[in-house]
């Protein structure tokens, strides 16, 4: 057992309440975690006892990355790792594809709700549903459409809850050529509405090229699926199908009249968020085997049907040097060192994981699939003396990225080299992938003689919990929302409390410089431009394979005008999907105090998912 000297890691209250109610390994009245090294030593043990040898030796090394919150695993690592606890280690899952039956619906239904009691996320494409009013081929009955279906699911989430389950979260896509696609871009609207999911409109490039040059865009289901033999038929590649089937057009709109209803729809009340599907399939890593359609309910994993999302973030305002210096600098070394273990613990984490699903640790098993990515980004370029809206701020994330990337990769050759590649590993296939293709030679030539043992490594998630619970680092790649502010945080007595929440740099320049005006370089999301966010998440997008969670602060001033022109650059810049945020009369502000089930689930209180 390790042994290490006792001291109090926390620096505010509120970080001791988030590891207190959400981490700390209790059993009934029985407490396991006394201090947060008990569980630093609970999580490092777990996984440490998944090696061949060395277990002792790995215990340590994974110890001395959590220490100090130098390495911030996801949220269902740190609660559940070496507990006796019924539960998965992954913070999320995309489900299986949705059968368009009712046994099949409620099947899907079924292992949602199974994977979302042990604590996980779920993420579900509902455009393999029949469209609104069409005839069923069986029963001779009309079918109700996807969005009827999702209010199931948000009741199921909502009965979950109810039972003192962990918040739920969940991811809702459908496709911009599915027949109801505008009563999902408008569903949201009324405020009592699937307040349990994210939504997200699949976007094709084919849709993106009808927007831009103005034409009629035609909305479509497999013909097969469809009682009607009349009509015009094209050939899509659709979500439960192999290859491409005959769909049959059931109408035609403006492709430019369905993307201002994105837009209003995403101004007015901050859904749905577009994911940009050709390229997510285009640049997925596992390409010959997958086709992707769905994401975890943060965004940031796009995954196959069953797949899962096992995340961890390196803090990087944990290795900064004399911050606030001439000399200040990120400690190269120490964050190469970290990601080499990380890769290591998470790839441990695998195979210590419970599924709530076969289908699931499959799907895991066999791709190794990791999200390693970074947080603290925002905080780490205040303490090097560089603002985030600056080229020089954006070159040294990219350079900071690139890096993490790199070592990622290197190290998941590694430990192919030492423990084998993935199972769906396949030499040329995977070589061939234009993410793949644009890494160094000596990684391409490492996978070439030893294959690699993670399909994907990288992935920046939002980290919100896990932020807090690091002394309130920036969280993920985002600005600093806001330097001191007060938070209402349900406690594990089901009051509420007050917490005062300070950011991690700003309280750090206070010790050292008392109330002296604060430099240029500190800057919060409200001072930054829309197109400042997208120009960072641009930026890093490059050298991560899975995506990015981002959320593009919005004043509720900016005019819609301004606003609809945001989702296109994001596509022009190479982004997989893009999200924004305006206060709204429906969602109301980011942080505001609210009962859980009123929560938006992706705000900025939402762990890493």
């Amino acid at each position: 057992m390790l042994q290490c000297m006792v001291r109090d890691q926390f620096n505010t209250e509120i970080s001791r309440h988030i590891w207190d109610s959400k981490y700390r390994y209790r059993d009934g009245a029985l407490i396991h975690d006394h201090t947060v090294a008990d569980t630093w030593r609970r999580v490092a043990l777990a996984q440490a006892q998944q090696e061949r040898a060395e277990v002792h030796a790995w215990e340590s090394r994974f110890y001395a990355i959590l220490d100090n919150f130098r390495f911030l695993p996801g949220g269902r690592i740190l609660a559940g790792s070496g507990t006796a606890r019924n539960v998965t280690l992954f913070n999320c899952f995309v489900m299986g594809s949705i059968e368009d039956s009712l046994d099949g619906i409620f099947n899907a239904l079924k292992e949602g709700a199974l994977t979302m009691q042990q604590g996980g996320g779920v993420g579900y494409d509902f455009s393999t549903l029949r469209p609104f009013g069409t005839l069923t081929h069986h029963a001779g009955t009309i079918a109700s459409g996807p969005v009827s279906f999702m209010r199931i699911w948000d009741s199921m989430c909502a009965t979950l809850l109810s039972t003192g389950a962990r918040r739920g979260a969940m991811m809702a896509t459908l496709r911009c050529d599915h027949p109801d696609i505008e009563q999902f871009i408008a569903i949201k609207r009324d405020a009592r509405e699937l307040r349990h999911f994210n939504l997200s409109v699949l976007v094709t490039d084919a849709f993106m090229q009808a927007v831009e040059e103005g034409d009629d865009w035609p909305l479509l289901f497999p013909a097969a699926a469809l009682d009607s033999t009349d009509g015009e038929t094209v050939l899509r590649a659709w979500p439960g199908y192999a290859g491409e089937v005959s769909c049959r057009v059931i109408r035609r709109i403006p492709a430019r009249q369905l993307w201002q209803q994105i837009m209003r729809a995403t101004y007015d009340y901050a859904e749905p968020g577009v994911l940009f599907i050709d390229r997510i399939n285009h640049e997925n890593n596992l390409y010959y085997r997958e086709r992707i359609s769905a994401t975890n309910p943060c965004g940031e994993v796009p995954l196959p049907p069953y797949g899962a999302c096992n995340l961890g973030s390196v803090n990087l305002a944990r290795l900064v040097r004399e911050p606030f210096s001439m000399r200040a600098r990120i400690d190269i070394e120490a964050l190469r060192e970290t990601v080499q273990v990380a890769v290591r613990l998470m790839d441990n984490v695998i195979d210590a994981s419970r599924f709530p699903l076969p289908q699931q640790a499959e799907q895991a098993q066999g791709s190794r699939r990791l999200g390693l990515g970074l947080t603290g980004l925002a905080d780490a370029l205040i303490l090097l003396g560089l603002r985030y809206d600056s080229a020089a701020g954006r070159a040294v994330a990219q350079q900071l990225m690139q890096e993490l990337r790199d070592c990622a990769y290197r190290s998941s050759v590694e430990l192919a080299r030492e423990k084998g590649a993935f199972p769906f590993f396949e030499r040329d296939a995977y070589l061939g992938a234009p993410f793949v293709q644009r890494l160094p030679a000596d990684i391409r030539d490492g996978i070439h003689i030893h294959g690699i043992r993670n399909s994907h490594l990288t992935a920046i998630a939002p980290t919100g919990t896990i932020s807090l619970l690091a002394d309130n680092i920036s969280s993920g790649l985002e600005p600093v929302f806001g330097w001191s502010y007060h938070r209402r945080m349900l406690e594990r007595d089901g009051s509420y409390r007050e917490y005062e929440v300070t950011d991690y740099a700003w309280r750090l320049w206070r010790e050292l410089h008392g109330d002296a005006p604060l430099p240029p370089y500190f800057l919060n999301a409200a001072q930054l431009t829309p197109q400042e966010h997208l120009a960072m998440q641009a930026a890093l997008q490059p050298f991560v394979d899975s995506a990015i969670s981002k959320t593009i602060n919005i004043p509720a001033d900016y005019s819609f005008a301004q606003f609809q022109s945001i989702y296109r650059e994001a596509h022009h810049l190479g982004l997989k999907g893009c999200t924004t945020f305006r206060p709204n009369p429906v969602t109301g502000a980011v942080l505001q105090p609210a009962e859980p089930s009123a929560s938006h689930c992706c705000s900025i209180e939402r762990e890493a998912d």
